[in-house]
């Protein structure tokens, strides 16, 4: 049944539908792409990729790239001294402080890697360190919607939204993006993972990842009241109600988000239930990994990337540890401990199961930490032995997925205070993530509020000597 007023507004806007036919052709997905009914369904790059899906491991709270990618020997020169007017910033810093740890070589390149991770170190021909990234402002939680978002301030669509939206998923049971996080969810919570004005279906789908068992991992996976035929019926219905609802919206975003929520969920019960129960793997892979729940998330994350899982981030712990105001010597090593032997354990496994080739790692915090000692604060730091937050230069790495390992880009100064040769900011980092993985940056748009979006902006540049 169709009311007057609904006759009237479908014929009246009839005539201007004409004029819009040939331009709504062009935007009609072809034959076979069922894109438009699944958006998550796998869609072509720009370009042939090197890349075909990403590991984001998320060191929230910024390390201390002096403390483990970046050795700075003249920082010995000074400890414990106010720096020289010369090597002085306008910021007001403590005296000169040198790292607690020691530097070695590692693999054929000679790669000079932190006495923290050693079992990292054991891939250092895998790795492209980037000794010269910078971002825009020392702070937490801009710093890293910036990383994951590309801009400080504004509501924009996370990087894992962003290539979802891109490249789609190779595994239409499981979901496209997905984060952990133990035990809650870091500052600015699910705005790091967002889809922003992208459709709801590209967003990350955070799991609380402190638990062991499956059920409580992924929770009402499945409905033990109802028939699975009978289900599906129930959810059929849903669907075409919703769908009804939704055409007298104009397309609403977040309706249009439940209704693939429940189709994802339906599908999830197949697949998601072996995907995150690690037991199913080989003893010895597990305790490669370690008995942790920082292991278990980045086997997980191995699991799920093998899946067909296009996007995986991973958070250590939820807030900001990382953040060594004080005692760095303790949290630096209690925090390395944790997860310097999963990471090096993922990389072996990626790389004996043929993955790394195409897969992309990403580690590295929001930004970097000072060359001085932290000022005692109240509330802040009380002993004098942390850094504070540096964002002019810091380090990351990335390994696998066609970047150039055993490669160290760019540099910071003699002290670590600024990035000054080659540098990189996050910008950058997006749009080399994006071109490996066959996406131009430039190209991949989405249009809202009269302008079309990018990860980007209006910045950025593809970094070549990063790639292989």
């Amino acid at each position: 049944m169709v009311t007057r007023r609904e006759l009237l507004a479908r014929t009246g806007i009839g005539l201007g539908g004409l004029g819009l036919i040939d331009l709504l052709a062009r935007e009609v997905p072809a034959a076979g792409d069922d894109s438009a009914a699944n958006p998550l369904s796998p869609k072509r790059p720009h370009f042939a990729a090197q890349a075909k899906r990403v590991i984001h491991l998320f060191m929230n709270g910024g390390v201390s790239h002096i403390d483990s990618f970046d050795p700075k020997p003249v920082l010995a020169q000074y400890h414990g001294r106010t720096l020289p007017t010369a090597l002085r910033t306008e910021r007001k810093t403590g005296a000169a402080f040198a790292s607690p740890f020691t530097f070695a070589k590692h693999g054929r390149s000679g790669m000079e890697i932190s006495e923290l991770f050693p079992h990292m170190g054991r891939s250092a021909d895998d790795l492209c360190v980037i000794r010269s990234m910078h971002t825009d402002v020392p702070n937490h939680e801009p710093s890293y919607l910036m990383m994951n978002c590309g801009d400080t301030r504004q509501s924009r669509p996370s990087m894992g939204a962003w290539v979802t939206y891109g490249l789609g998923t190779d595994n239409q049971n499981l979901p496209g993006f997905v984060v952990m996080c133990p035990g809650g969810v870091p500052a600015t919570a699910g705005n790091n993972w967002r889809s922003a004005f992208l459709p709801g279906a590209y967003q990350g789908t955070y799991i609380d990842s402190q638990h062991r068992e499956t059920h409580k991992l992924v929770e009402h996976i499945r409905n033990d009241f109802v028939r699975p035929g009978r289900q599906r019926a129930q959810l059929d219905l849903l669907r075409e109600l919703n769908q009804r609802h939704l055409a007298t919206r104009g397309d609403e975003a977040p309706l249009e988000a439940r209704i693939q929520s429940f189709e994802l969920a339906y599908r999830m019960q197949s697949e998601a239930t072996d995907a995150f129960d690690v037991s199913l793997e080989p003893q010895h892979v597990r305790e490669s990994y370690g008995d942790t729940t920082y292991g278990r998330q980045l086997l997980i994350g191995r699991r799920l990337l093998e899946r067909g899982v296009r996007f995986v981030q991973i958070w250590q712990r939820p807030g900001q540890p990382w953040d060594a105001h004080d005692n760095l010597e303790k949290n630096h090593r209690d925090l390395a401990n944790e997860c310097d032997r999963p990471i090096g354990a993922l990389l072996d496994d990626l790389r004996a199961r043929g993955m790394l080739d195409d897969t992309l790692v990403i580690w590295g915090g929001e930004f970097g930490r000072t060359p001085t000692v932290e000022i005692p604060t109240p509330g802040v730091s009380s002993v004098g032995q942390g850094r504070d937050h540096n964002h002019y230069g810091f380090s990351m790495w990335l390994a696998g997925g066609g970047v150039k390992g055993g490669h160290v880009h760019g540099a910071t100064d003699e002290l670590g205070w600024n990035a000054v040769e080659n540098r990189v900011h996050i910008h950058d980092l997006h749009a080399t993530v994006l071109h490996l993985l066959g996406l131009d940056h430039e190209q991949l748009t989405y249009r809202y509020a009269g302008r079309d979006f990018r990860l980007t902006d209006v910045h950025g540049n593809v970094v070549q000597e990063l790639i292989a």
